[in-house]
């Protein structure tokens, strides 16, 4: 029978691409995990790794053990579901990843609401994109990641994960200068009222850059992207002091009034899907359960705001 904690390895292998980022996550020495790969290659009788220039891959072999590493460790959590079910307090680390504006909006509630029901669950809570956490998720680094999906680009979801809608969360044009003037009466005339101005974006490979970009050329022109950010909340200050244009989600204004003028956009680009991924066989852990409708009660307890600077809603 293989050894399970060499086949974790292997996995790990897979996930984080380098012995170096393995034993860095594991806290080993890069000697000890080569090591134990090897003694996992003499209890196969096959070689598992094969070199790919500075850095080594996985064979067919090894990626078949991976697989079904995978499901055992699938049932396993099942397992740690069932047990920490059957018990009266919950218990143990619950750890979250998130992105900023849903941690801005609902991650204290769902805090308070957790600490109040659960005072023995520890919760720990990153800042971090979708893009990254969501591979660490598979890695096992967290048990549950907010993530968010653009229209018209949805994202790409691996087989081991599993994903509950939270809310939609809608996304607006926010205007660096009053509203007004000739062309600006519907949604497409108002971004194409913008196209000479400076814009405020995320960074070049996260999908809410894909979405805006080709929100920006359906309207007919390429947006001078001046300022790169994943900070929100530097969007909106650029807004504020009128340097740059920008799409913001509702849930920037976390229960306030809007500061700019917002336009609302075309059909069909109008919200964004906010979700909780976990890892499969996970969802049904206790933990994963409560964090899971303490999420929902904040959304229900501090719905955005944005009814009074918005502009007319266009058709």
């Amino acid at each position: 029978m293989f050894d399970l904690h060499r086949l974790r390895l292997l996995r790990e292998l897979k996930h984080r691409g380098t012995l170096a980022a393995v034993a860095a996550a594991l806290s080993y020495a890069p000697s000890s995990v080569s090591q134990q790969l090897s003694q996992l290659e003499a209890e196969v009788g096959v070689p598992l790794l094969e070199p790919a220039g500075r850095r080594v891959r996985l064979t067919e072999q090894a990626e078949i053990l991976v697989a079904h590493t995978e499901a055992v460790l699938e049932r396993l959590e099942r397992a740690e579901a069932e047990i920490a079910t059957s018990l009266s307090d919950l218990t143990g680390t619950l750890r979250i990843a998130s992105f900023q504006t849903a941690a801005l909006a609902l991650i204290p509630t769902a805090l308070g609401l957790l600490r109040d029901l659960h005072p023995q669950l520890r919760v720990h809570v990153t800042h971090m994109e979708p893009e990254r956490a969501l591979p660490a998720l598979l890695a096992r680094d967290f048990d549950l990641v907010l993530a968010e999906e653009y229209p018209g680009h949805p994202t790409p979801r691996p087989s081991g994960l599993e994903q509950e809608d939270l809310l939609d969360d809608p996304l607006r044009l926010a205007l660096p200068r009053p509203a007004g003037g000739p062309g600006a009466n519907g949604p497409m005339a108002a971004l194409r009222s913008l196209a000479n101005h400076p814009w405020v974006m995320e960074p070049e490979g996260t999908a809410a850059r894909h979405w805006a970009m080709t929100l920006c050329r359906d309207a007919g022109f390429e947006p001078d992207v001046r300022f790169e950010t994943t900070d929100l909340l530097l969007h909106l200050r650029l807004v504020e002091q009128r340097h740059a244009a920008a799409f913001l989600p509702d849930l920037v204004w976390y229960g306030h009034s809007p500061t700019v003028p917002l336009r609302q956009l075309p059909r069909g680009r109008r919200a964004r899907r906010i979700s909780t991924v976990v890892r499969r066989g996970r969802s049904r852990h206790p933990a994963v359960l409560a964090c899971r409708d303490a999420l929902l009660r904040a959304v229900t307890l501090h719905p955005v705001h944005t009814d009074r600077p918005v502009l007319r809603q266009e058709k």
